[in-house]
C-alpha cells in the first residue's frame, strides 16, 4: 500500500471500531490488529488514537454539514425546506450509520474538532433566518425566531437519533411525520402563547 492508501485503510478500520465500541472502548492495539499492521504504523500516521478519531469526526461533521446546508440553501417554499432538511439528515444516517453513531457519542476529544450538538447549533442559526422572514410575513415577533429554530432543528436531530436504531418506518415516512408536526404547528402559531391551567402571574 502507498502511504495514502494505508492512511485510508486505518481510517476505515478505526471508524468501524469507534462505531462499535466508542472512543474509550477502542485501543490502538485493536486498530493495528484489525488493520494487520504494527502499532507504530498507527502512531506514524495519526500520533495515536486521539489523532485518528479527530480526523474521522471532522470528516463526518463536514459531510453532514454539507448535506444539511445544501437542503437549506436550495431555497423554495419553507415547507419544502423543512422536508429537505429532515430527509437530508435521515439519508445521511441511512448511508453513514457508523459515522452518525460516532458523532452522537460523547468523547474527550470531540471538542477538538467540533461536536454533533455544535453542528446542530450551526444549522439552527441558518434556520433562524428563514423563520424570521416567515414570522415577519405572518405578523409574528421575529425576536422569538431563535427559540423556534432550536426547537425545530432539535426535533429533527433527536428523531434522527431515535431512527438510528429503530429504522422503521422508512426515512420518507419519518420525514413526512416530522413535517406534519412542525409545519402544521407553525401554521397556527399564536403571537403571544401562554400556558393554560396556570395563574397569569405564573405564566409570565
Amino acid at each position: 500500500m502507498t502511504a495514502g492508501q494505508r492512511r485510508e485503510q486505518l481510517l476505515d478500520v478505526s471508524r468501524e471500531l469507534f462505531a462499535e465500541k466508542g472512543f474509550e472502548g477502542t485501543s490502538v492495539e485493536e486498530i493495528a490488529s484489525r488493520a494487520k499492521v504494527s502499532k507504530p504504523v498507527v502512531y506514524e500516521h495519526f500520533g495515536g488514537k486521539e489523532g485518528v478519531y479527530a480526523v474521522i469526526v471532522d470528516r463526518e461533521l463536514q459531510q453532514l454539514l454539507a448535506a444539511l446546508s445544501g437542503a437549506l440553501e436550495t431555497g423554495g417554499h419553507p415547507k419544502r425546506i423543512v422536508e429537505r432538511t429532515a430527509l437530508a439528515l435521515l439519508e445521511y444516517i441511512e448511508l453513514n450509520t457508523d459515522g452518525f453513531r460516532i458523532l452522537v457519542r460523547d468523547s474527550p476529544v470531540a471538542q477538538a474538532t467540533g461536536t454533533f450538538s455544535s453542528l446542530i447549533g450551526d444549522v439552527a442559526t441558518q434556520v433562524e433566518h428563514l423563520l424570521a422572514e416567515q414570522f415577519r410575513r405572518r405578523g409574528l415577533p421575529t425576536s422569538t425566531a431563535p427559540i423556534y429554530a432550536q426547537m425545530l432543528v432539535g426535533m429533527i436531530a433527536l428523531t434522527g437519533q431515535w431512527w438510528l436504531e429503530a429504522r422503521h418506518p422508512d426515512r420518507q415516512t419519518v420525514a413526512a411525520h416530522l413535517v406534519n408536526l412542525s409545519w402544521n404547528g407553525l401554521a397556527a402559531l399564536e403571537k403571544s402563547p401562554r400556558l393554560t391551567g396556570l395563574p397569569d402571574s405564573a405564566a409570565d
